[in-house]
C-alpha cells in the first residue's frame, strides 16, 4: 500500500533516527494491520519515521524507529535482546547514494513495497524520494520486517531488518 503522507517531513537527517523497544503506540499517519499465522502485527508510518507493534501468544513487542524527543538512543547497527520466550534481533545501515543511484533505488523500492500485500509505504511532502517503506513476512515460525528511510537531499538511505520469534530452547521445552 502507498500513501501520500499529510505531514512536514520531520526526521531529516539519517542521523537524527533513534531506536526504542517496548514504546507505547505513538500517533500514526498511515498503519497496515495484518495477521501473519498467529501473530498480528500492526505497520505504522509516523511524521518521524516507523513504528510496528506486534502480538503474538506469550507476549508482545513493539518497536521505533524515529526521531525521538529527548532519546538517548542512537540507531544501534545491531541489538539482540530476550524478553519471556522470544529472541528479538535488529540491525540497521546507513548506504550514501549518488542522486541517480538514489532516485533508481527509491523507484524500486517504492513499487516493491506498494504492489506488496504485507507492505507500507509512505511519501513525504516535496520529494518523491522522501519516504519510509516497510515490508513484513512470517518466515519459519517468527516474524521479520524491513523497513527503509530515505533522505534525499543527503542521498541517504537508512535499511532496518528486524526478527522476532519464540526461542530455540523455548520451542524444545514445549516439546514444538
Amino acid at each position: 500500500m502507498l500513501t501520500t503522507l499529510k505531514t512536514s517531513y520531520t526526521d531529516t537527517r539519517a542521523a537524527d533516527l533513534a531506536w526504542a523497544l517496548g514504546r507505547e503506540p505513538l500517533p500514526a499517519l498511515a498503519t497496515l494491520d495484518l495477521e501473519l499465522a498467529r501473530a498480528k502485527l500492526q505497520l505504522r508510518l509516523l511524521g518521524a519515521s516507523h513504528q510496528v507493534l506486534l502480538e503474538e501468544e506469550g507476549g508482545s513487542c513493539s518497536e521505533t524507529v524515529a526521531c525521538i524527543a529527548g532519546s538517548s538512543t542512537p540507531l544501534p547497527l545491531g541489538v539482540a535482546k530476550r524478553f519471556g520466550d522470544w529472541e528479538y534481533e535488529f540491525a540497521a545501515r546507513v548506504e550514501i547514494l549518488s542522486p541517480g543511484s538514489f532516485a533508481g533505488r527509491a523507484q524500486e523500492l517504492l513499487a516493491l513495497v506498494s504492489d506488496h500485500p504485507q507492505g507500507l509505504a509512505g511519501v513525504f511532502p516535496g520529494s518523491p524520494h522522501a519516504f519510509t517503506a516497510m515490508l513484513a513476512q512470517r518466515h519459519e515460525g517468527q516474524v521479520h520486517w524491513r523497513t527503509w528511510h530515505a533522505y534525499p537531499q543527503d542521498g541517504q538511505l537508512v535499511a532496518t531488518r528486524t526478527r522476532v520469534g519464540v526461542r530455540t530452547e523455548a520451542l524444545s521445552a514445549s516439546g514444538v
